[in-house]
């Protein structure tokens, strides 16, 4: 079906009779697309070819779906995002390949965010905005990345990954489940710049890298260690350790910090539960 006469254009798409496409709004929905029940598409978004939206989702103004973008169920898309951007190939073959973005349920992407295709995101995934995630990611589900921050592709993020925002994450790294990286975290890969070589960070679970601090090529950060604010770190660091300063150095064990209370603050998932799969039942009940 095309329908130029009302702003839209349908070409050999399958739309269920309860999605809500805006009249008039010079939506484009080219081949080969399948919206699901309930789906709302709002004006002025263009969805390439093959693309499947789930059931339940919701995309707000001037989103460009490129082809090959599967969104899962109840998934909420902000204004102006870009799902599937384009790789290298496209701007040098002006074609864009077979380069698929997989999207797990209930995601919230919010606006301006862009994730370039051959990646792939597990459920309940949320972004801040104007987020930037480069291909051949692979993300776990109920990861959070926050507003600015930038994936810069061919990394690793494992379930419950907690990014806040102006966090840069080079490529080759990889972050274990429930580890947080605090703002404006800096994960470096070239170990002499510029170079030929790339060694991403490995950051293990449960560890904590705090505001401001940058991670040197190939460093591996151990399970449940601390990291400082505003350090350097230089070389790996051992399971529950804590570290800081420029060059980072280790300060004892996280097991000897204590909260207000004079109770141990560390590790911290036996005390903090806010988001995490084991909230109202506690860590060791949960695990």
């Amino acid at each position: 079906m095309n329908s130029e006469g009302t702003g839209e254009k349908r070409m050999c798409s399958t739309i269920s009779k309860t999605a809500q496409i805006a009249p008039t709004a010079n939506i484009r929905i080219c081949k080969n697309a399948w919206i699901g029940a309930g789906a709302t598409i709002l004006p002025g978004v263009t969805i390439g070819e093959n693309v499947v939206i789930g059931d339940g989702v919701w995309i707000d103004r001037g989103c460009i779906i490129r082809d090959n973008v599967r969104i899962g169920n109840n998934s909420r898309i902000g204004a102006r995002c870009i799902l599937g951007e384009y790789l290298q190939d496209f701007y040098r073959e002006l074609h864009n390949g077979e380069h698929p973005l997989v999207i797990g349920e209930n995601a919230l992407i919010r606006s301006e965010t862009i994730i370039y295709g051959d990646t792939t995101i597990g459920t309940s995934f949320q972004s801040g905005h104007r987020v930037t995630l480069r291909e051949h990611t692979r993300i776990g589900d109920h990861v959070s990345v926050g507003t600015l921050s930038d994936i810069q592709g061919y990394c690793t993020l494992e379930d419950y990954v907690h990014i806040h925002s102006n966090v840069h994450v080079g490529q080759q790294s990889i972050v274990h489940r429930f580890a947080w990286l605090f703002p404006y975290v800096v994960l470096t890969n070239d170990p002499q710049p510029p170079s030929m070589k790339m060694l991403g960070v490995e950051i293990g679970p449960f560890a904590v890298v705090a505001t401001g601090t940058v991670v040197l090529p190939g460093v591996h950060i151990g399970q449940d260690a601390l990291v400082g604010a505003a350090s350097v770190v230089t070389k790996d660091v051992p399971m529950e350790t804590v570290v800081f300063g420029n060059p980072a150095k280790p300060h004892g064990s996280v097991r000897d910090i204590k909260d207000d209370a004079g109770r141990p603050a560390y590790p911290w998932r036996f005390h903090f539960e806010r988001g995490m799969p084991w909230e109202g039942v506690g860590y060791e009940a949960w695990n």
